[in-house]
């Protein structure tokens, strides 16, 4: 980067500021001087109601993605028994494949009997409270939040089985670990609550001993990937409806009680001890990822957000929302439990074998791409119809759990005692038999499908509402055209106030009210050329739009005229979410964005008129996800898209104004039979 000329406040240089982010290839950060001290500052002023920008969402063939994933199909175990009684026989604890991850960090491991992070051995005999005295013994595993024990009563207690069993399971994390923050682990306060709920084992005794916090439960038999793996990795269809309609009972009481499990897979059902009255119940475990979907005070649901950069789950059966980083809810354990069940029902997911530290979001992307015709050809229909009721749920819309249980009844036998799986929940809870599936909508229209696999080619404007003022619009613009559009807009008091590309061609909108009183651009075959840039931040312009082809290049606009005292701008192979988070936090808010091909140029400016941001990021339109938005005052104010992702900026005013409305419209080519106030607008496939 050219030093700054001297007289001017220069700020630090930086180049791939964040190099410890794998997500960032090829980037270039740019950060602008500071206005030079005595410079008056222009009052700051509410955000106009100028064009949106028709942004061209394309869709990448690789490298941008919203999230991080991490490679979870890893071996652990957890909870085990040996095989025995007239289950199948195994040979192996009950076993954890996928790890569990939250955002970037992976499970602790653990060595030598210690826990990483930690010089203290795990005990070799372990009493808390009034439990009896229990020897450790072997290892059954270990999942993100702790490890897991046989524990063999060797003082007190008389019985064989509950708080007095002759074997439980130890449950131990040590004081260091991530569940736990300045106290005990999160995990003990969501089985407070739950101990008791259906299908959820029972804690018996918590407490601390030396270094470790620790949990006596029951011990329970092998996980339902065990008893696959021991079955020639295929279960009938009939044992997979069981589990079906028995786990569904479950997450119905777990949801009942306000939380949702936020890691639903086939490694986390376990099936009681071989041999005993219990070895076909079923059971849901490993609560570390549980959440609150209710709040507990006012009753109501959690309020929705989008983080991109968290991720709680394991890849390979999250829901896609979970993968975008938005608050989990009832919705999202039940698209896993779909995926959990096409898995034992097929033997594979068509997003398992991708690796490397891209893995996160290519699953991602091929759960979108993949329909429900697609992932359950083969599959009996009501395995298909529930995919298609669950994925097809809002954030906040309550679950017909007997109506989805009704879609696999003609599954099972009659006859309890021939089932493979007690199903105790249904019936306990009186599910009624003899539905038709036909009810599952309650008589109303169906809804529309939305994961159909097959992207469309489209425009997205976004129109505000503002008070009249002229604005003119050019589409299909070459560049050797370009000129003289601006020129003749400016003859008439015009300046360009967003702009777009699809097809390598530009789409410019300009208007009287964007209070600019001077304008520059340029068209360069490099996208986001720095030297042109820092030359006009020299002279006191900043980047108030931009756009970028598909070949490309890049159309970049920078004004006079602006409340902007400061901007910075990042390229990078994926949205740059954690930068734009850490700008956010220096005072910096996005104020222009555009792709060029798969890469992303985010701008971000000092003093520009808004108060709070949020991203919306998706494969496709986020039509939920912006309508809450707006519910919430926030009005769209950048967007931009690449052929895999569509992002949006919503943002929130400093000044308090009259309501300003806001849509968007989605058409298959420029909307210039659409003729309103344009903010911003893009192309994309969507």
């Amino acid at each position: 980067m050219p030093d700054l000329r001297r007289g001017v406040r220069q700020a630090k240089k930086v180049i791939n500021l964040d190099n410890n982010n794998n997500d960032d290839d090829d980037v270039v950060v740019v950060v602008a001087p500071t206005t030079r001290r005595g410079t008056r500052r222009g009052k700051a002023q509410a955000p106009k109601a100028t064009p949106a920008y028709p942004i061209p969402m394309p869709r990448p063939g690789g490298r941008g993605r919203g999230v991080r994933g991490i490679e979870h199909d890893k071996n652990g175990e957890i909870f085990g028994g040996v095989g025995g009684g007239r289950g199948p026989h195994l040979n192996l604890d009950v076993g954890i494949r996928d790890q569990l991850v939250v955002g970037k960090s992976a499970e602790k491991l653990v060595v030598n009997g210690e826990e990483e992070g930690s010089s203290s051995p795990v005990p070799e005999r372990v009493q808390v409270g009034n439990s009896p005295a229990y020897k450790l013994e072997r290892k059954l595993g270990k999942g993100g939040f702790g490890q897991v024990y046989v524990g063999r009563r060797v003082t007190g207690g008389m019985g064989n089985s509950g708080p007095d069993a002759l074997e439980v399971a130890l449950k131990l994390e040590h004081r260091n670990g991530k569940g736990c923050s300045y106290g005990p682990p999160y995990e003990w306060q969501v089985y407070s609550t739950l101990n008791g709920c259906y299908g959820i084992p029972m804690v018996h005794h918590k407490g601390r001993q030396g270094e470790y916090y620790i949990l006596v439960m029951d011990k329970l038999g092998p996980s339902l990937w065990d008893v696959w793996n021991s079955s020639n990795q295929t279960l009938s269809e009939e044992m997979v409806a069981c589990i079906a309609v028995e786990s569904l009972s479950i997450l119905e009481q777990l949801h009942l009680r306000g939380f949702v499990h936020g890691d639903v897979k086939p490694e986390n059902f376990l099936l009681g001890q071989p041999g005993t009255p219990n070895e076909k119940k079923l059971y849901l475990v490993d609560l570390g990822l549980a959440s609150k979907w209710r709040d507990t005070s006012s009753g109501n649901h959690v309020d929705y957000d989008q983080k991109p950069d968290v991720f709680r789950g394991t890849v390979r059966y999250a829901s896609v929302h979970a993968h975008l980083g938005r608050t989990g809810s009832r919705r999202d354990d039940l698209e896993s439990l779909a995926y959990t069940l096409v898995f034992l029902l097929k033997g594979k997911l068509p997003w398992q074998g991708f690796v490397g530290e891209n893995k996160g979001f290519l699953v991602c992307k091929k759960k979108m791409a993949t329909s429900p015709d697609i992932l359950c050809y083969y599959c009996p229909s009501p395995f298909k119809q529930f995919l298609e009721a669950v994925t097809n749920m809002k954030f906040d819309e309550e679950p017909n759990y007997s109506k989805l249980i009704a879609l696999f009844e003609n599954c099972l036998v009659s006859n309890a005692s021939l089932r493979p799986l007690r199903i105790d929940g249904a019936l306990k809870v009186g599910q009624k038999r003899g539905r038709l599936l036909s009810d599952l909508e309650d008589g109303s229209q169906p809804k529309k499908k939305i994961r159909l696999g097959t992207p469309a080619n489209q425009w997205i404007s976004v129109y505000t509402s503002r008070t009249p003022m002229k604005q003119r619009y050019y589409y299909n613009v070459l560049d050797s055209r370009l000129h003289q559009h601006v020129e003749k807009g400016k003859n008439d008091g015009l300046y360009v106030s967003c702009v777009a590309s699809a097809l390598n061609l530009w789409a410019v909108v300009m208007d009287a009210g964007t209070g600019f009183t001077s304008q520059v651009y340029e068209i360069t075959p490099m996208f986001l050329r720095k030297e042109w840039i820092m030359e006009q931040w020299e002279k006191n312009y900043y980047i108030t739009s931009l756009a970028g082809a598909s070949n490309g290049s890049a159309l970049v606009v920078m004004s006079k005229g602006t409340t902007y005292t400061q901007q910075s701008y990042k390229v990078s192979d994926v949205f740059p979410f954690k930068w734009i988070n850490k700008k956010w936090k220096e005072g910096f808010l996005v104020t222009s964005m555009t792709t060029a091909g798969n890469r992303w140029g985010i701008v971000m400016s000092r003093d520009a008129t808004y108060s709070n941001q949020v991203v919306e990021l998706d494969f496709l339109y986020p039509s939920e996800g912006i309508h809450r938005r707006w519910e919430n005052g926030y009005r769209i104010t950048s967007a931009a898209a690449t052929e895999d992702q569509a992002a949006f900026i919503l943002s929130t005013s400093r000044r308090k104004l009259q309501d300003v409305t806001q849509e968007t419209l989605r058409t298959s080519a420029f909307p210039s039979t659409h003729v309103k106030v344009i903010k911003c607008f893009m192309h994309k496939k969507a």
